[in-house]
């Protein structure tokens, strides 16, 4: 069974009829809201949301790896990650 995902536009309809906004209102707040995470996250900040999770960024170290293809052994480079741990409130919803 396919699960359905929610798109930006109904995302933000959910929000506007929830908090009583508007959509434009609500869309910008929005954009400002992930704004404000990916800016935190980029300076290498976690950002804790009580009651719904932690956004943290993680470093992954170099490894090496195998292409799928031809077996071929590759390098695969160390970045950063961006993680999500869901708070104990958006746990016990969702389960």
């Amino acid at each position: 069974m396919k699960k359905k995902k929610m798109t930006k536009q109904e995302f933000v309809n959910a929000i506007a009829e929830e908090s009583g906004l508007s959509k434009a209102d609500t869309e910008k707040a929005i954009t400002a809201t992930t704004e404000a995470i990916k800016n935190a996250l980029a300076k290498g900040e976690s950002v804790q949301l009580i009651g719904f999770g932690t956004f943290s960024v993680s470093e992954r170290a170099a490894r090496t790896g195998r292409n799928p293809q031809t077996g071929k052994e590759i390098q695969i480079a160390a970045k950063k990650v961006a993680k999500f741990k869901p708070g104990k409130a958006l746990d016990e919803k969702v389960n």
